[in-house]
Order: structure tokens, then sequence, then C-alpha cells
């Protein structure tokens, strides 16, 4: 007992080093300030996380750990900071609209942290680019992540997701299809992540649950400046999240990409918000008043 505590004591020590050195006077829960995402500073950075919470200290708001290493926008400081809360069962996911996969919700977690992963896109010639990218990169020559081509349908993406040998549970699920994504998070049961992350339709705002109506071939469609008309608003997500067994925890700065747990996962460290919560930022503001009319008249379900 007295070696282990021994242990404990100088892991804490050194941990606490290793954030002042990585911080020095910069507020260690403001991490925008950090300039560097490579591989050594996001170790860094796990570690320190895990030190806060080690030490009960107040750990940083969803919004202050972003950073964008492959991501669209902030997703791979949150997801980085997620999993060193939560740990991980077996660093496996899922990403159903993955382009190339060079600039995904997934593509750090393969670089970086060694992450095994599907990577799905209906574009051949993306596909391809992306086999390409991971069989020459450094880091995943060895074990690329497997890239399906796929137009993915309710009747079809379980066999898509299943037929590769994804099934049961996985770390992450990643869902932006540009089209029929609610009908499609709602068909897909051959796994249980244990994180979803997808994109929402920020013009409908927090009040309306709608979503596209169900084409296997329906295509997302520019509307007023935005690619506004495809998959659902934030509540038909949460909504289904319910059905589901998944709460909402958070979303991204820009209020693109909203973040949600499977229940029995980390309720005391992320407790459920409301979708409300994810349109703070200014822009999403400007596109609910500016682009909601033109939107607004296509069709939408209820849900």
């Amino acid at each position: 007992m007295g070696g282990t505590s021994a242990v404990k004591r100088w892991a804490s020590r050194f941990l606490g080093r290793l954030g002042r050195q990585l911080f020095g006077r910069v507020d260690p829960r403001r991490l925008e300030q950090i300039p560097g995402v490579e591989q050594a500073t996001q170790l860094m950075l796990s570690l320190h996380y895990r030190h806060l919470l080690h030490e009960r200290a107040p750990l940083p708001s969803s919004d202050d750990v972003h950073f964008r290493a492959f991501s669209q926008n902030g997703e791979d400081g949150i997801l980085l900071y997620l999993f060193s809360l939560l740990g991980t069962t077996n660093k496996r996911s899922v990403e159903l609209g993955a382009g190339n996969g060079t600039s995904c919700n997934t593509a750090n977690l393969i670089i970086n942290h060694g992450w095994t992963a599907l990577l799905v896109d209906g574009s051949e010639a993306e596909v391809e680019e992306g086999r390409r990218f991971y069989s020459e990169h450094p880091d995943t020559t060895g074990h690329p992540p497997a890239f399906v081509h796929a137009w993915l349908t309710k009747e079809n993406v379980n066999e898509v997701v299943g037929g590769a040998g994804f099934r049961g549970e996985v770390d992450l699920l990643s869902l932006d299809i540009d089209g029929n994504d609610y009908w499609v998070w709602d068909a897909l049961d051959c796994i249980s992540p244990r994180v979803v992350v997808l994109e929402y339709r920020t013009v409908w705002g927090a009040e309306r649950a709608v979503t596209v109506p169900y084409r296997p071939d329906f295509v997302g469609e520019h509307v007023a400046g935005g690619f506004d008309y495809a998959g659902a608003s934030l509540p038909a997500f949460v909504k289904l999240g319910k059905r589901k067994g998944y709460r909402l925890v958070g979303c991204e700065r820009l209020c693109f990409n909203a973040v949600f747990l499977r229940e029995g996962v980390g309720e005391d460290l992320f407790p459920e918000i409301p979708a409300s919560a994810c349109f703070g930022h200014p822009a999403a503001q400007h596109q609910i008043a500016t682009q909601q009319p033109a939107v607004a008249q296509r069709e939408w379900i209820e849900v």
C-alpha cells in the first residue's frame, strides 16, 4: 500500500510539473492559447486533463478545449478532452460521410492516437484518395483505416457497417452525410457507440424538431448560401437520441456539430444540456435570422 501511495504522489507531482511546463502562466482552462496540436502536445494535454480530474480541480468547458488538427472546426480538441476523461474501451470508431478521411472527426484519433476506424463515403474518388493518403502516411501505413465506398440509406447502413467488421460497442460514431442523417442514425443498430458526433441544421434553431423526408436517393441542396436542405434540426436529433439512449452534452463553438453520450457513460462529468445551449455563437444566430425563411419553403417532416 505504501508503494502504491508513493507512486500516486510521484504521478501527481509529475503531471503537475507537466501542466506547468506546457501552460506556463497561461490559464490551463483556456487551451485556445496553445499553438501546437502535434502528437506530443496532445499527449501532454490528455495527461493534464486526467491530472485535473484526479486532483478534483475545475475542469475546462467544451468551448475552452477547442483545437483543429484534422476536423472541420474544434471537434478534435473536444474529442481528445472527452476520451481523456471518459477513457476508451477499444479505440474503434465509425465515420459516416468521411470524405477522403483527412478533414473529419476521426482522422486525428487514427493518425495521432492509434485508433482503428471505418470510414464510409458516397464518393468513390474521395475514398480512393483517402486510401492512398493513409497507406502512405508514416503513422498509419502499417494499419490504415478501413474505407468503404457506399451510398448510405436506412436499408443498407447496418449491412455496410457490420459487413466491414464493426459490430457491438465502439467508442465513437461520427455522422455527417448531408442528407438522410436522421434516418440513417435511426436505423443504425449494429454498433453501440459511447460517443456520437453529428452535424445538425443550425438554421432551425432550438424550437423545431424537423428532418428532411426520407428518400434513398436524397441529395442535400444549398439554400440561401448554406448547405441547409439536408439532415435534421438539433431538437429532432435530441428526440431521436433519447429514444436510442443518448443525451446531448455539448457542441463545437460554431454550432454545427453536436455531441451525444450514451446513457451510463460519464453522467457525473458531462450532464445533459438543453438544445438551446447550442446556438449561442453570432454566426448561428445570423444563420437562423437570415436563412430560415428560404429553408422553410422546402419539405420538412416534424418528428
